[in-house]
């Protein structure tokens, strides 16, 4: 792995909240939960709102493992009933899904699966739910281009101006692979997330620790050609949602595979993250811009940064200093989400608002995004007690 930047960043000093105060943004969070319930009962949130408010829609999107994992974390924090039931009833929609093979021809099995088959197993024991899992992961192995050694983002395999483009989002995909080698024994899924995660190391991550959204791999020779952006503001900019997923991504490889080069890489790339941001701690939707009055923040990018900073705090040794300096700027992102984002109960039904889902679409641009809520709710749990992710 080539030598990447290793910016210096200003210490924070730590605040760890209470448990009672963590506890009263819990409280906060699950009463927007709670005021989703019976609008998605059997239906799942859009991916992103629309005057704040979510439309109900059938299982089709990418996003709709979101859901779900906030139902899992919602019962994992409170044990009601209420939340249990939702999602276990969503279980059989997701085995529907896979089984069918209703818009699954993508990389974002991770994003499905993980949050709702995989989660409902390892609660529940459900066994149903645990082979729709690995009925995922064998859909997510079949993109897996071994010349190029990435799995294609999205697009029709057998198109050749389509293949070979990775994107950064994928390293919240691969945990889905490692674990159905962890069920099943066979190791040719954990072997092709090895192969992915390197090459999102060698060459999604540029020498200042920004990273690429996207790149392009020659699926005949398996040379690299270029990288590109889909949602950021140019190509040589960095999307700060695709920077969060490079930080928890390289995180979580470090926990899957013990190699040491993707935690330092996740922190260099926490470091670039954290040396942009405006003053309040949360990040505009992309990094070129860091001052408050520059640009839409994207509170979903945040949210994910913290998820990753609190895994990469917990995954360094108790000696090194910046574990400590991770966890304050998670606590202090956390803390700003809950007191100035948090969506109101009236006029509303999202937990948390200004977030950005795609702006060169002009889509989701300051409102509620559905991953956004999760990894808020993530967040809380890290937060609250000694936790095992969903993608460990």
């Amino acid at each position: 792995m080539s030598e990447i930047a290793f910016e210096p960043l200003p210490h924070l000093k730590l605040k760890r909240p209470s448990t009672e105060t963590v506890d009263t943004w819990i409280e906060a969070a699950l009463a927007r939960v709670d005021r989703m319930l019976p609008q998605f009962d059997t239906h799942f949130p859009a991916p992103s709102s629309e005057s704040n408010i979510y439309a109900p829609i059938d299982n089709v999107e990418w996003t709709n493992g979101f859901w779900t994992g906030m139902l899992w974390l919602s019962w994992e924090f409170t044990g009601a009933e209420r939340y249990r039931e939702i999602a276990a009833h969503n279980l059989a929609s997701f085995a529907n899904r896979i089984d069918k093979r209703i818009n699954v021809d993508h990389h974002d099995l991770g994003f499905l699966y993980t949050l709702s088959s995989c989660a409902g197993h390892r609660l529940t024991g459900d066994r149903a739910a645990r082979d729709a899992g690995v009925a995922a992961a064998s859909q997510l192995l079949s993109r897996f281009d071994p010349v190029a050694k990435v799995i294609q983002a999205w697009g029709n395999m057998n198109v050749p101006a389509e293949r070979g483009r990775m994107i950064i989002d994928c390293n919240l995909n691969l945990p889905l692979l490692y674990w159905a080698t962890r069920e099943t024994g066979d190791r040719r899924f954990a072997a092709a997330a090895d192969q992915h995660i390197e090459q999102a190391a060698r060459l999604l991550v540029r020498p200042d620790a920004s990273t690429f959204h996207t790149y392009y791999v020659d699926t005949v020779s398996g040379e690299p050609l270029h990288g590109s952006t889909h949602q950021g503001f140019s190509d040589d900019s960095s999307w700060a949602r695709g920077q969060a997923w490079g930080i928890y991504g390289f995180a979580l490889a470090w926990r899957h595979t013990g190699n040491q080069d993707y935690l330092d890489l996740a922190s260099r790339l926490a470091n670039h993250f954290l040396n942009r941001l405006p003053a309040d701690g949360i990040c505009c939707w992309d990094l070129i811009f860091t001052s408050d009055a520059d640009c839409e923040r994207d509170s979903s990018a945040a949210a994910i940064a913290a998820c990753g900073l609190l895994e990469l705090a917990q995954a360094l040794p108790l000696s090194d200093a910046l574990r400590e300096t991770y966890e304050a700027w998670a606590v202090a992102i956390v803390e700003t989400l809950g007191e100035k984002y948090l969506a109101p109960l009236e006029g509303s039904n999202a937990v948390l608002l200004h977030a950005v889902y795609h702006m060169p679409n002009k889509a989701g641009v300051d409102e509620a995004c559905i991953w956004g809520d999760y990894f808020y709710l993530e967040a809380l749990m890290r937060l609250r007690r000694a936790w095992l992710p969903y993608w460990a």
